[in-house]
């Protein structure tokens, strides 16, 4: 997971800067960042007196992510999870507890959504040429889909103690939750330091939390699912909350007319066919908010808004339509800060 060791997911939002520089009473709003994850991060705070500079908070942010590489990447050997990944059936591995709580949240979003969300789907990501051990982008026979279909499975899963298990030869894939987990880390870390007005942001998830230099509130635009150009469909104002899009418009390949995404139904072992674009969830956790905007993409515009709705989940959905594309809000949505404009 670190600068060119994995692909992950970089659209739908958009922060709006607004002021950058100081409001003559010495606070000024600092800007930080490097590459991560195959994309990039992002750190931007308002520096009071007595306040780090930034040179110390890039260290710190950096301590994590990079922390958080060598114990999730699926695209190093040596990781925590890719040496389970390699494990035969039956085996045990002792984990970080920032592996064991991931692992925990997986299972904890699988259940809800009945097994089409799961932490488990690296086989099939592969064997449709869209994980670390992909070999090309392609629909696989129906043998090799039932085969691969045996090593899916977040019941094949189990903690003991300190220990990841696995009863079949399974592999974990934290794409969907890693990046929301460092942000919600680094956010910690922020407030540790005594920084109490900043947005973190690593790979487009983000959190945000009290106020820029001229008082103002942070604004994220949602953009429009379009591969030419940005267009702000929304504006969203942030504080104390994650925020995170998932959606299949810029990863995915098409074999005799139809698309294929890189959006899974474990259930079935192969894309989602459906006609919702994108989808943002704004959480108190990033990490929430990450895997739940892809429990939703999964579970599509109907099922996925029902979810919503059930769960008190605040969400925006992105949904293709003949003339273009339509949106749909949950209620908690427009609650937590989807409704509001300045």
């Amino acid at each position: 997971m670190g600068g060119d060791s994995l692909n992950w997911r970089l659209f739908g939002i958009v922060v709006l800067a607004g002021i950058l520089s100081g409001c003559g009473n010495g606070d000024s709003l600092e800007t930080l960042g490097g590459p991560t994850m195959g994309s990039t991060w992002s750190v931007k705070y308002v520096r009071h007196a007595g306040l780090p500079a930034p040179a110390v908070v890039q260290v710190e942010a950096e301590k994590i992510l990079a922390d958080i590489d060598r114990q999730m990447s699926t695209y190093r050997s040596d990781s925590d999870i890719e040496r389970f990944n390699q494990l035969p059936a039956n085996r045990c591995q002792a984990m970080p507890a920032s592996i064991l709580q991931l692992v925990r949240v997986g299972e904890q979003l699988s259940v809800q959504s009945d097994g089409s969300y799961d932490l488990t789907v690296e086989p099939l990501l592969n064997l449709w040429g869209f994980g670390p051990q992909a070999r090309e982008e392609k629909v696989p026979t129906a043998q090799a889909l039932a085969e691969v279909r045996q090593r899916v499975g977040h019941r094949q899963l189990h903690i003991k103690g300190d220990q990841l298990c696995k009863e079949a030869a399974v592999e974990v894939d934290f794409n969907s939750i890693a990046a929301g987990y460092a942000v919600d880390q680094i956010a910690a870390r922020l407030e540790a330091l005594g920084i109490h007005d900043y947005l973190a942001e690593a790979t487009g998830e983000l959190k945000a939390a009290g106020k820029k230099p001229d008082g103002s509130s942070w604004r994220i635009a949602l953009e429009e699912p379009r591969d030419d150009q940005q267009v702000a469909e929304r504006i969203v104002i942030v504080d104390g909350y994650g925020l995170s899009t998932s959606g299949d418009y810029r990863n995915y390949f098409e074999q005799d007319g139809r698309r294929y995404s890189h959006t899974f139904d474990a259930r079935t072992g192969v894309p989602v066919s459906h006609t919702l674009a994108s989808v943002t969830v704004i959480h108190p956790s990033a990490l929430m908010a990450d895997g739940l905007s892809t429990l939703l993409l999964i579970l599509g515009p109907d099922r996925g808004l029902e979810f919503a709705e059930k769960h008190d989940i605040g969400a925006f959905f992105v949904i293709r339509a003949d003339t273009g594309f339509v949106t749909r809000t949950s209620h908690a949505f427009e609650r937590l800060g989807g409704g509001k404009t300045e």
